[in-house]
């Protein structure tokens, strides 16, 4: 672990830079010293240890999204062992197997496992904070490259070998290792983990061909889960969400009290909510009755006006496949796949195709690493494909700005969002793209960093939210492509409003108001709260850092 003296050395390049931008953002006036961010790189560190869990310990097993007895699965082939059923007493919680083999995500039917239990992982790994008390898909990533960033190598190769743990026993890499997240997964930065920590490895020591190797055969299958049926979207030559399960989702409810509920009175007050809905004249008739309300079954005219018939109305199969699928992409909750993202699995989206635009090239860099060129020319191939497909299909010249594209309706999206600049991490966008959204930079640029969009909903992955991943890869995009002094006013902006917010709270949370520069946020609709931690903001906060101070030393 670096100490605090080598931390303060990478930011102390920057801290007169951040302190002018402090003084004159912010009416608390610059740090005068070195101690806030001392104090801010500290917390950071000992973070890694508060968020490490493991799934033989009692803290690594509690869930705060239920209530009862703690449960731990191992897959139907794995032995539970005496020494971890000893263990598991000490915090009473039995172990046991899943009822069958899993080889894939919709393997499980839509009534899931029950009880709901935690999935055992091998290795221990960092949380991201919270309620969120369990190992996430595309967390993990970010995590990932702030554990390599302090040197923590071991810790950040045991999250990746989880992440083929799950796809050799669960099916994929999982939304979580909960019992209740076995129907999906999440944007999938594997392959883009797998080259981070390979490459931190061989900067210090050899090259470890057979782990690498291992790490081809399953990305290669968590590959082949995004490209085929039912994930591929329509005839576009491009993949989408798709969440295996049905129905309402059992973990959100604790944290999204009444949120059927309210998403459900919006439809029926909204003119476009006849497509999410069924009605019926009794309640048990529909589909999950337990979120039905009653309804007008005729049109009032006017407040005053007496409603003489009422029938029952519920959300339908549909809206709740496009629920889950916008769960499976990450940004949950979004208006950008259609209100409460009902029309995810309709959509063919710039992040997921930029990522495994990213996972092609990747595979391509691995095969020449294991010295397979037949294997780095097929992969290349299809980087070409699907990078042509993104420039394409997926791109407006006249916004000057990617969109995700319905598939369904044969149309380009007009909702401007943060993943634009997904296309210029991955390195699909063409220079002449790039520099268009770099030029329309201030559609989304903030006084706190980058909103994640242009439209207030109301909920968390929408304006005037900020959250660190977007901050980075919209920089690196940025970077890659050689617009640095962009990249660097994002990154100052982004950090001065994490460090000032930590100067008043003491804490980093998962997401920031980039608008009003505060963590203070209270939200209308899904995750409430801000949660503390946080896994991710740590992590980017440490990469924007050195990136930053890079720069400077090399303009």
């Amino acid at each position: 672990m670096h100490s605090t003296r080598a931390r303060l050395a990478i930011g102390g390049l920057l801290l007169v830079t951040l302190q002018m931008h402090v003084a004159a953002q912010f009416r608390d006036g610059p740090f005068n010293d070195n101690n806030q961010l001392s104090r801010i790189l500290d917390y950071i560190s000992s973070s890694w240890t508060t968020l490490t869990r493991s799934t033989t310990t009692c803290k690594g097993i509690s869930d705060s999204k239920f209530t009862g007895k703690s449960l731990l699965y191992l897959a139907a082939d794995v032995a539970i062992s005496q020494a971890l059923t000893a263990s598991l007493r000490r915090c009473n919680v039995r172990a046991e197997n899943l009822p069958f083999r899993i080889t894939g995500p919709g393997q499980v039917g839509k009534n899931g496992i029950h009880p709901p239990g935690l999935l055992f992982l091998q290795n221990p790994y960092v949380v991201p904070g919270g309620r969120f008390n369990e190992m996430y898909g595309w967390d993990s990533y970010f995590i990932i490259r702030g554990l390599l960033r302090e040197g923590k190598t071991d810790l950040a190769r045991g999250m990746v070998e989880n992440c083929f743990y799950e796809i050799e026993h669960y099916g994929t890499v999982l939304n979580a290792n909960r019992s209740y997240y076995l129907t999906r997964s999440q944007p999938p930065f594997l392959s883009s983990m797998i080259v981070a920590v390979y490459e931190a490895e061989t900067a210090h020591r050899a090259a470890d061909r057979g782990w690498l190797a291992k790490a081809y055969r399953d990305a290669e299958r968590d590959y082949n889960m995004w490209t085929s049926l039912p994930h591929l979207a329509g005839e576009t030559g491009l993949s989408r969400y798709y969440d295996f399960g049905d129905g309402p989702v059992p973990e959100g409810l604790h944290d999204e009290v009444n949120y059927y509920h309210d998403v459900l009175a919006y439809f029926i007050r909204e003119k476009e909510g006849a497509p999410y809905l069924v009605e019926a004249s009794t309640k048990n008739s529909l589909p999950y009755p337990e979120y039905a309300a009653r309804a007008c079954a005729e049109k009032v005219h006017s407040p005053q006006a007496k409603c003489e018939h009422f029938n029952y109305v519920a959300l339908n199969s549909e809206y709740y496949k496009g629920d889950r699928s916008m769960r499976e992409s990450g940004f949950d909750i979004s208006f950008r796949f259609g209100p409460y993202g009902a029309d995810t699995h309709h959509y063919a989206p710039v992040c997921l195709n930029s990522l495994l635009y990213k996972t092609e090239t990747d595979m391509e860099k691995i095969s020449s690493w294991l010295g397979d060129a037949q294997a780095a020319r097929l992969w290349q191939e299809r980087a070409v494909k699907r990078g042509k497909i993104i420039q394409d299909l997926l791109w407006n010249p006249k916004r000057g700005l990617f969109f995700d594209y319905d598939f369904e309706h044969k149309e380009l999206s007009s909702y401007e969002y943060a993943t634009t600049f997904y296309p210029l991490w991955a390195g699909a966008a063409t220079p002449e793209q790039a520099r268009a959204v770099t030029g329309n930079l201030p559609v989304f640029e903030r006084e706190g960093g980058l909103a994640m969009s242009t439209h207030d909903t109301g909920v968390q992955w929408d304006y005037p939210y900020g959250w660190a991943p977007i901050q980075l890869l919209a920089v690196e995009g940025m970077r890659r492509y050689g617009y640095n002094a962009e990249a660097d006013r994002i990154s100052r902006k982004f950090l001065s409003l994490v460090l000032v917010n930590f100067q008043r709270d003491g804490n980093i949370r998962a997401k920031y108001n980039v608008v009003t520069d505060s963590s203070n946020i209270g939200l209308s609709e899904g995750y409430r709260g801000n949660i503390i931690g946080f896994g991710w903001t740590n992590g980017v906060f440490l990469e924007l850092l050195h990136e930053l101070a890079k720069s400077s030393i090399h303009p």
